[in-house]
């Protein structure tokens, strides 16, 4: 199947996320109910506040700091890999 690909036709994308807030204690009150709520059923016997770690993958809990986007040249048979960043707290 990728055989067929264009490989120079790929772009490729990569999103990182960390938790909105430092840890669970520092979230204001109503956020941490939400969490608490939200989260409940896929931590199951994990604490809330051990389960926060990943909160950056939650749009609700997370913030992004960094978008990457790469893309394959080939010229004259002499590969590359493109890659630019957005990062910063402007971005």
């Amino acid at each position: 199947m990728l055989q067929n690909v264009d490989l120079t036709q790929v772009l490729v994308l990569d999103i990182e996320t960390v938790p909105q807030y430092g840890s669970h204690e520092q979230m204001p009150e109503n956020f941490r109910k939400l969490w608490d709520l939200k989260t409940r059923v896929k931590r199951k016997e994990i604490a809330a506040e051990d389960f926060y770690e990943r909160a950056g993958i939650w749009a609700e809990f997370g913030k992004i700091i960094c978008i990457s986007c790469g893309r394959l040249t080939n010229k004259a048979n002499d590969w590359a890999l493109r890659i630019k960043s957005f990062y910063g707290t402007d971005e």
